[in-house]
């Protein structure tokens, strides 16, 4: 069971969690060059693949067993759940709905440019928390 869940956990990671990131770190550029439909499917891209990162996180849970030596005590784990609830929380409280509204501004004529840098900023703070999680996952300090 446990080589399942671990190859679940990581074909999720690698299938939800990279092109949600790739969205993320990516969708400035559709607002720089006012380009609606790239802006509007990078707001659904970034969605969509957020919710599919919960499979991730799921499979991931189903690992944090003592029988397969892992407890949510190991400092590996319960910071990466800590890291990962705050990307998530920037990506649908910030990202999303910022990408959405400059979807809705490019579509209606006006610039979104005000609202470029918080995209930027936002995804560029999801990628590098990915990255972090990564790095703790390969590295598993504390254990």
């Amino acid at each position: 069971m446990r080589h399942l869940l671990q190859t679940l956990h990581i074909l999720f990671a690698i299938f939800a969690v990279g092109p949600l990131v790739h969205a993320a770190t990516t969708a400035s550029r559709g607002v720089r060059q006012a380009d609606g439909h790239a802006v509007a499917t990078a707001a659904r891209t970034v969605r969509i693949y957020g919710y599919a990162s919960l499979l991730v996180a799921l499979f991931g849970f189903g690992l944090v067993q003592p029988k397969y030596d892992h407890q949510f005590s190991d400092t590996w784990i319960w910071l990466s759940v800590v890291l990962y609830v705050v990307a998530l929380a920037v990506l649908f409280a910030v990202l999303q709905p910022s990408l959405q509204r400059a979807a809705t501004a490019l579509a209606e004529g006006s610039s979104a440019q005000p609202l470029n840098a918080r995209i930027a900023a936002s995804g560029g703070v999801i990628g590098l928390l990915f990255a972090v999680i990564v790095v703790l996952m390969v590295y598993k300090p504390g254990s």
